[in-house]
């Protein structure tokens, strides 16, 4: 590997084309594939061994749920409770996915733009259809402010930029940071691996600083994760409160 942007090459593992349609199996495609079979299998089990007193793995979970509870009610309230199981999974598939980007020759999915744009538009566009599902009409005057009527011309299509900006913002928000994070990785690695010859008093310092920087990493990882999960609980309580 060349370039710090290597590692956001895509390849081709398996060339499937049927009827003119490319299902081809990337190296994307296929650790997305085992993410959700562990996930899903992770939980059920976990799930059907719950005990009264937790053990380390039931203690984690049951952490994940609480935190992501307190998220809901205190930004929803108690008609966002429903809405649990979906942000619960999609934290921890988030999580999972910019955890597993960490791991030697893994790969930083949360970091495709395509990707995570397609996730955060199918999850604004759903939160938008709640929305006009739960209030009607009545939904669409979060795109009318408090304003004289003359102003309204300019301001509702601001209003409607706006709203539907989300959708850019949040997907563009998560690739950016785990995007730089691991260029800034492979460029201090291989810094690293250039000084080690050069003897200690050079190699140390550059190896601490290399463990610091993974460090907030992996703090960048369940940050991006929080991030992503609150800022779809607030518009989830847009949708459902009808908050301006």
């Amino acid at each position: 590997m060349f370039s710090p942007l290597e590692q956001f090459d895509v390849i081709v593992l398996l060339n499937i084309n049927f009827f003119g349609y490319d299902f081809s199996i990337t190296n994307v495609v296929l650790p997305l594939f085992f993410i959700n079979l562990w996930l899903i299998s992770f939980i059920s089990i976990i799930k059907n061994k719950f005990k009264l007193i937790p053990d380390a793995w039931q203690f984690v979970l049951e952490a994940l749920y609480r935190f992501i509870f307190s998220i809901i009610d205190q930004q929803i309230g108690q008609k966002g409770w429903v809405y649990l199981p979906l942000l619960f999974t999609l934290f921890n598939f988030i999580l999972i996915c910019n955890l597993l980007s960490l791991i030697p020759f893994g790969i930083a999915i949360t970091s495709y733009i395509i990707f995570i744009l397609f996730l955060s538009m199918t999850l604004c566009i759903s939160i938008f259809l709640i929305g006009l599902l739960t209030h009607n009409y009545k939904f669409l005057k979060i795109f009318v402010p408090e304003a004289p009527s003359i102003l309204l011309i300019l301001l509702i299509p601001i209003e409607i930029f706006s709203y539907f900006i989300r959708i850019f913002s949040l997907a563009i928000r998560l690739t950016a940071n785990i995007f730089a994070g691991h260029t800034l990785v492979f460029i201090v690695s291989s810094s690293v691996i250039k000084v080690i010859p050069m003897g200690l008093v050079i190699s140390i310092p550059a190896l601490i600083g290399l463990v610091v920087i993974l460090i907030l990493e992996f703090g960048v990882a369940f940050l991006q994760a929080y991030v992503f999960t609150i800022l779809l609980a607030i518009y989830l309580k847009d949708s459902i409160l009808l908050t301006h």
